[in-house]
């Protein structure tokens, strides 16, 4: 995932003096790191996991650490959520008898370390931790995990859910909805005449396309041999390099692919060696049975500049949770996790 201001420029929407970003057509990018530290922070500490069940009491405390980045993109209206953190929860625990005498205080830590977009429709793993175990640490563990682990997935779902919805670009959307109309009644009230002005009709002759389903066309150039990209994109151990996951991949037609720990399944169509990878994609959040064309078109127009043009067909626009980002889901990975990754490992930047 590109780092929040490392996008391409040419899709950022920079601040202007009249804030005009009509009807949010245009890419525009919030930072979210800082508060969603502070929505976790609130969501996960301070709060009694056992109040004396069993003579066990258990309380988280303070979010250790959390690391990662998160950011918001908004494109065409559509909210698009970015997101991959790691925290550390520190909680304590206290043991008691019948009679209400302390018997052992214990500290551990809870570790969430993957919290992603990419995965938003799973619950993320996490590692409950005793400091030191001793005689109750086994008890106490068995106990967080019992009642505590429901309760940090269920706060992580209510972080993923209000950046589904826009987090805080949410606020500031519906700030300029609201200043965009108090402009327009101004205008009025001011005595500004509206004024027809004639607009020229185009025709433009759309493409048939199956409804409900969009297609992604992109272009990118590496400072490399033709040779070599074909090689990256065709070998599994290279994809594990740039993509640090698991990977498999055939390298013959009609052979299956598996890529992104099997996020992604499909085969190879067509191969052509240094030159075309016709492949058939779907990720497993789509609607059972939905596949994508995915054609890959390597050019050579000098020596040491490939050029590689994508061509994904048949995306659906929802997946089978009715989230309508998969299109620009797909895209920024395309860029963000492939050919930006490929650029980075493998030095192809030109």
């Amino acid at each position: 995932m590109a780092k929040y201001g490392e996008g391409d420029k040419r899709w950022i929407v920079e601040d202007r003096p009249d804030g005009a970003n009509v009807h949010n057509w245009h890419w525009s990018e919030t930072d979210c790191f800082e508060w969603s530290k502070t929505l976790l922070t609130s969501l996960l500490t301070n709060h009694t996991i056992l109040n004396g069940e069993g003579g066990l009491f258990i309380k988280t405390q303070n979010i250790e650490k959390i690391e990662g980045e998160a950011y918001v993109n908004v494109r065409k209206g559509k909210i698009i959520p970015g997101y991959e953190l790691s925290l550390v929860i520190n909680w304590t625990g206290e043991a008691k008898g019948e009679s209400g005498d302390k018997l052992a205080d214990v500290t551990g830590v809870v570790e969430v370390p993957y919290i992603s977009d990419e995965n938003a429709d799973e619950d993320p793993d996490l590692r409950v931790v005793v400091k030191d175990e001793g005689v109750f640490g086994k008890r106490f563990k068995e106990a967080f995990l019992a009642k505590g682990k429901g309760f940090v997935l269920e706060k992580i779902r209510v972080y993923v859910d209000a950046m589904a919805k826009g987090g805080p670009a949410k606020e500031e959307l519906e700030v300029k909805k609201v200043s965009a109309k108090g402009a327009a009644g101004a205008g009025t009230a001011t005595g500004t005449k509206a004024v027809d002005v004639p607009v020229k009709k185009v025709e433009v002759k759309k493409e048939k396309r199956k409804e409900g389903f969009k297609s992604i066309k992109m272009s990118e150039k590496f400072s490399c041999r033709v040779s070599n990209m074909y090689e990256i994109l065709m070998d599994e151990n290279r994809w594990k390099g740039f993509t640090q996951s698991n990977a498999k991949i055939s390298k013959e037609v009609g052979g299956e692919i598996s890529i992104f720990d099997g996020s992604v399944t499909g085969s190879n169509l067509e191969l052509q060696d240094g030159k075309l990878i016709v492949q058939k994609w779907r990720f497993g959040n789509w609607p059972d049975g939905l596949y994508s064309t995915v054609r890959l078109v390597l050019e050579e127009p000098e020596p040491g500049v490939t050029v590689v043009n994508l061509t994904q067909t048949d995306v659906p626009e929802e997946d089978r949770y009715g989230n309508s980002t998969v299109v620009e889901n797909t895209e920024r990975g395309w860029r963000d996790l492939i050919f930006n990754k490929i650029r980075a490992v493998f030095g192809f930047g030109v």
